[in-house]
């Protein structure tokens, strides 16, 4: 079986240079579909057609060149791997051969053929000096030393040639990868009688079958692929190169406009911020800082206001990184190229690239070279920048996929490396730099001391205490982390230094002796934690971290919260039970009262320690002995 490669050939050029004429005489299909566009004899939308090779589909998509459809030109321009760039040999350059080869600069298009129009018309020796005009407009462009072919559509010259020289361009053209997460900007919507509603686009990435659960964005309609239709013929599936036509199951129509995106549910997200760099034309006017422009990004278009970072003005042919703020929220991914225009008047003035469809939250001393490691930087380097700026946020795993146009293998293999190196941790499915992990590992462990210097009874700080310092930090990844500390310990609702122990002062000592003294003297009628602190002249809170820390080294035994005995006290009381229970095996408070010689005061309280304990277990108004 053969495998299919699929580029998309765009055409460009001025109004009249015979675009459609020659996508007509190329493919037999007359890409004028609109009524108006007959009887006008102009382009005025989007038309499509193709040519099949063996082994290679090259779509094609024929742009207006009207400078008042600049942006239906656009709308279309961002799927092209190649341009065909028609210039007529009676006119040569126009103002809109400039600005669409301008556009195609700005979008990153690397690969074209030159087609001299209308050679039917001229002598050959004005064709020759159109040609030699040509080289000169497209030096120093992706166009200089592509193919210059005289071509007429009328009388088929050079067609067959023409043919040949698309088909070697686009074999060496890069493919688009199915790897990836699908995108279909759509740049069409109707129905079909029969059918419903059906949108168009050119597939960037990824890939979409019959049946597919798929979301429209920014909208979020939800709904299935009813059907696909890719170069007129039914598929049963469609991927990275394609023009592919979606038949949607239950969506009206009006719901969708060109500008949004099709995509599989959960997978992408709008946003309404953009971190990019942008260049302007060498003819455009300066750009001043938060100026507003027209934006159109893949099928998109909206305004947007340029917050430059280092500067308060752009000068013509210069370049700037900028956030730009959006009117309306589109779907944008890391590397995805824009062209920007200027309100009034409305012409093309500089394009750009994203940098971060997500972006950070910048901060007046942040220096530009988060900037320049997403411009230039390797894919490893562009997500160790974003994971890093993430801070103790994280980054989702998942969310990589959706932010850079890169085939999942390559974001599984750049996370490994940098896992591998030591430089990233993957906690709970978030990832962290290390020097965030670092970071947060040094505050927590100085915490920590702190509130150990301030409270050396307690056994340790509360962990709810401690995650209320780091508020940044996600519920459950904060614990997760937590737990990977080895210089922490979680005990139960409790966090402390691993080389921590809870310890008395020399003050304290003296209290302790006072303490265990008074509990010793009194036996079975021991003073309250509040009559011990009035006795020693300790504020609450200090008699009680005391009382605690004597119980867990077991010198005293908490009954209560208000109670304790002390440690050879409490042996007795469970002495004289078991020896009682030798005789009878149940006890009444009265006996139990009377065999400790205490009051009721303290023997209710004494009995239901017992029974937490399993010493003791109550029935009705007595208690059955359960040791002896």
């Amino acid at each position: 079986m053969i495998n299919m490669r699929h580029v998309i050939l765009g055409t460009a050029g001025h109004i009249d240079h015979g675009k459609s004429s020659l996508v007509l005489a190329l493919t037999g299909v007359d890409p004028d579909r609109l009524k108006e566009e007959k009887e006008r004899g102009i382009t005025i939308d989007l038309g499509f057609a193709d040519i099949k090779y063996d082994g290679l589909t090259v779509g094609i998509v024929d742009v207006p060149g009207h400078e008042r459809l600049i942006k239906n030109m656009l709308a279309g321009a961002g799927g092209i791997d190649i341009v065909l760039f028609a210039i007529a040999a009676d006119e040569g350059v126009m103002p809109q051969s400039k600005e669409h080869l301008a556009i195609c600069n700005l979008l990153g298009i690397r690969a074209g053929i030159v087609a001299v129009t209308k050679t039917d018309i001229v002598e050959s020796d004005l064709a020759e000096v159109v040609v030699e005009e040509i080289k000169d407009f497209v030096a120093g462009t992706f166009l200089e030393g592509a193919p210059i072919i005289p071509v007429s559509s009328k009388s088929g010259h050079n067609i067959d040639r023409l043919k040949a020289q698309i088909e070697q361009t686009a074999m060496q053209s890069v493919q688009k990868s199915p790897d990836g997460i699908f995108r279909l900007p759509i740049d069409r919507v109707f129905t079909l009688r029969g059918f419903g509603t059906v949108v168009t686009g050119t597939a960037i990435s990824g890939r979409i079958s019959l049946d597919d659960a798929i979301e429209i964005l920014p909208s979020g309609i939800r709904t299935k692929v009813r059907g696909l239709h890719s170069h007129n013929m039914a598929v049963k599936s469609g991927l990275a190169g394609q023009r592919i036509a979606v038949n949607l199951q239950g969506v009206d129509k009006d719901a969708i406009q060109r500008g949004d995106v099709v995509t599989h549910c959960e997978t992408l997200a709008a946003t309404d911020k953009l971190d990019t760099q942008i260049r302007l034309l060498k003819h455009a006017k300066p750009l001043k800082n938060r100026a507003s422009v027209h934006l159109h990004a893949g099928t998109a278009e909206t305004t947007a206001r340029v917050i430059f970072s280092r500067t308060e003005k752009l000068m013509p042919g210069e370049s700037a990184f900028c956030q730009l703020r959006l009117k309306q929220p589109i779907i944008a991914m890391a590397g995805d190229r824009f062209i920007i225009r200027r309100l009034s008047p409305v012409d093309t003035i500089g394009g750009g690239v994203v940098l971060d469809p997500t972006p950070r939250v910048k901060k007046k001393k942040d220096d530009d070279s988060f900037f320049e490691i997403f411009l230039t930087g390797d894919l490893i380097a562009r997500i160790e920048e974003k994971i890093k700026g993430s801070t103790l946020k994280g980054v989702v795993k998942q969310s990589l996929y959706a932010w850079a146009a890169f085939d999942f293998s390559a974001i599984d293999e750049a996370i490994g490396q940098l896992k591998k190196n030591g430089l990233i941790t993957e906690v709970n499915e978030q990832l962290f730099h290390t020097i965030s992990i670092n970071k947060l590992h040094k505050e927590i462990i100085d915490n920590l001391r702190i509130y150990h210097k301030k409270n050396p009874l307690q056994s340790g700080m509360s962990k709810e205490e401690l995650r209320a310092l780091f508020k940044q930090v996600d519920l459950k990844i904060f614990f997760k982390i937590l737990g990977t500390f080895n210089e922490i310990i979680i005990d139960k609702e409790l966090t402390h230094l691993s080389d921590f122990k809870p310890s008395l002062t020399q003050v304290d000592e003296g209290i302790k002796g006072k303490i265990i003294g008074a509990l010793r003297a009194a036996e079975f009628q021991p003073p309250s934690k509040e009559d011990l602190a009035a006795a020693t002249s300790t504020k609450d809170k200090q008699a009680d971290d005391i009382l605690r820390l004597l119980a867990k080294e077991g010198l005293i035994v908490r009954i209560n919260d208000s109670l304790y005995l002390d440690k050879g006290t409490y042996d007795k009381m469970i002495g004289v039970v078991a020896e009682f229970s030798k005789s009878k095996k149940e006890i009444t408070v009265s006996e139990f009262r009377e065999i400790l010689g205490t009051t009721r005061r303290y023997a209710l309280p004494f009995l239901e320690h017992l029974d937490g304990r399993k010493i003791t277990m109550r029935v009705g108004d007595k208690r059955k002995i359960l040791v002896g």
